[in-house]
């Protein structure tokens, strides 16, 4: 039965808090006199939605908002009369003399004491606070209040790792909601009917099972809320037990480095190559690529829970993310970040299910704007790109090539809290994969830089730090062109796919960047190669590296043979460093 909830924030946050009987002996009684009438009315929709709950019935009406009020008083009075008519005549055989007559209910709302005329519209009527009577039940309205449109508990749930609800909330603020977590008394308590097969267990935003609750279901009890008033509580039930983790991960260790938050002095940047599910799952991956890992390891949801215990130990401000499932960010990494005090930006790829992440730490950056590309696109439609078009023009294979590749550049502006003076500008990408195309790879950072460089120079005084998975090693020309600022028309990568592809010219690049992680003997670590693929490149005047956090050992890269594995989500290993402005 829905029951009134129209209290003060501080009254409901003492009830909540208190865990003395008195007080829930108090609570059942007041919320036992009250019911409920909750009325969704926007200005941007036509109608308006009434829900209230009647001799065990959920009544939910949609009506137009210009609509008269008396006409939807007389549907809730003809309602009533249709569901008694109908019980009456069910048991018309049995009692033959029992007439079918059924009396008008009156149906009235009172908003402070008088009633409200019928000609008002429905959008003037319905108002926070007023009453609706139903014969001799009394509702109170309340309008617009904090209402979860979404709450789920992710569907794999491992010890030691954190569980983090996805939840979307109208009229109110994640801040203001009040969890309760239970886990069972006993393995299936929850089906024996007993009073006491919960017990509770934290009341944060994320709850962490303990390898006490292998075994065990867990419940999530939350109350959406603004900062007014609560609305109706919702209770999730995981769909299955908490299962054993996987012991020690590969990031344990790089964790003891991370424990520390930063101050407003210095940036934690970390970049990462996640594996997109659709990658992972594929049987070249399971039988060729991976066949090492164990299978229910390759899966999203294993992983996932991995990736978020990861990501949240380094307590980073800025975190750049490849091959990130456009589900995955939506149900997974977005809801678990945002609960650790950061927000995302996503930017799908054309063509496919995966694509680039942003996120930023909401405390100590403000988002200005984002300015995410195409790099084929951006080629052809750019006039500041026409120089390198006319060049690759000139060799009609290697132009094909590079205008099919759906490569995208990720560009996030972000300004400083504490000092607006202050602005990063945040580069993420994943260039073409292939081992044979060092060229196109030169092609697309040669737009890249371009990009960047007429929105830094045209747009912002920004500072750049630039993130992601350029699948070139540190004796690339790619690499080359970044740390050292040119390569040469006679760069053996011009000819990485032979002459049939070949497009000779000299590329500069306009900033002074540094690898602030160095050359690390690899990022990326599979059966059939390893080597150094990610880089976070950084503009040397305006920061300096203060800390470079440790890869993992060999020892514990290799402890199942490859990557990914058991203990660690993906076949890439993230990047972290801090910055010192």
């Amino acid at each position: 039965m829905l029951r009134h909830a129209f209290l003060s924030r501080s009254f409901l946050r003492c009830m909540f808090s208190s865990e003395s009987a008195q007080s829930n002996i108090f609570i059942r009684r007041f919320y036992s006199t009250m019911e409920r009438a909750v009325v969704r009315c926007v200005s941007w929709e036509s109608k308006l939605t009434i829900s209230f709950t009647l001799d065990g019935s959920h009544k939910h009406m949609l009506r137009d908002q210009t609509e008269e009020l008396g006409k939807v008083l007389a549907r809730i009075s003809n309602s009533i009369i249709k569901t008694q008519s109908k019980g009456k005549k069910s048991k018309k055989n049995k009692t033959p003399d029992t007439t079918t007559d059924v009396a008008e209910p009156v149906v009235r709302l009172y908003l402070n004491g008088d009633s409200v005329a019928e000609d008002s519209m429905n959008r003037d009527a319905w108002q926070d606070g007023a009453v609706l009577h139903v014969g001799d039940t009394k509702y109170t309205v309340e309008r617009n209040p904090p209402t979860f449109t979404t709450a789920e508990l992710p569907a794999s749930l491992l010890s030691g790792f954190p569980v983090c609800p996805k939840f979307e909330i109208e009229f109110g603020h994640l801040k203001d909601c009040v969890f309760k977590w239970y886990k069972e008394s006993f393995p299936n308590a929850h089906t024996s009917g007993e009073e006491d097969c919960w017990v509770e267990a934290g009341s944060e935003r994320v709850f962490v099972p303990s390898n006490l609750d292998i075994g065990l279901r867990i419940k999530l009890k939350c109350t959406p809320g603004n900062e007014s008033k609560y609305g109706m509580a919702k209770e999730l039930v995981s769909a299955g037990t908490v299962e054993a983790g996987p012991g020690v991960c590969t990031f344990d260790n790089r964790h003891m480095y991370t424990k520390k938050v930063t101050d407003d002095s210095t940036v934690r940047v970390v970049s990462y190559n996640i594996l997109a599910d659709i990658y992972a799952q594929t049987e070249l991956s399971k039988t060729v690529l991976y066949p090492y890992c164990a299978p229910y390891a390759l899966g999203l949801d294993y992983r996932q829970n991995l990736i978020k215990k990861e990501l949240s130990g380094y307590n980073a401000d800025i975190i750049c993310l490849q091959e990130v499932d456009k589900g995955a960010f939506t149900d997974s990494l977005s809801p678990a970040l945002d609960a650790f005090g950061m927000d995302g930006c996503f930017r799908i790829k054309e063509k496919q299910h995966e694509g680039l992440a942003t996120f930023y730490t909401r405390s100590k950056f403000k988002l200005l704007s984002q300015h995410d590309v195409m790099l084929s696109e951006a080629l052809t439609m750019d006039a500041v790109h026409s120089a390198l078009l006319d060049k690759v023009s000139t060799n009609s294979t290697l132009k094909e090539k590079v205008l099919q590749r759906s490569t995208t550049l990720q560009v996030t502006m972000l300004q400083s809290v504490s000092d607006p003076s202050k602005v990063l500008c945040v580069g993420n990408t994943h260039l073409y994969w292939h081992p044979k195309g060092a060229n196109v790879r030169l092609i697309q950072m040669a737009v890249v830089l371009e990009h960047l460089k007429k929105l830094i120079a045209d747009q912002y005084s920004g500072t750049l730090i630039f993130c992601g998975d350029f699948n070139s090693t540190p004796s690339s020309g790619l690499f080359q062109l970044l740390s050292q600022g040119s390569v040469s028309e006679n760069h053996s990568d011009w000819m990485s796919n032979g002459p049939e592809e070949l497009v000779q010219m000299e590329l500069l690049n306009p900033f002074q960047l540094t690898s602030a992680c160095g050359e690390p003997a690899y990022t990326n670590y599979v059966g059939g190669f390893h080597g150094c693929l990610d880089y976070i490149f950084i503009d040397s005047h305006a920061l300096q590296v203060e800390q470079v956090i440790p890869m993992p050992s060999h020892q514990e890269v290799t402890t199942y043979q490859a990557l990914p594995s058991v203990s660690h989500p993906s076949d890439h290993i993230a990047l972290v460093c801090d910055l010192k402005w």
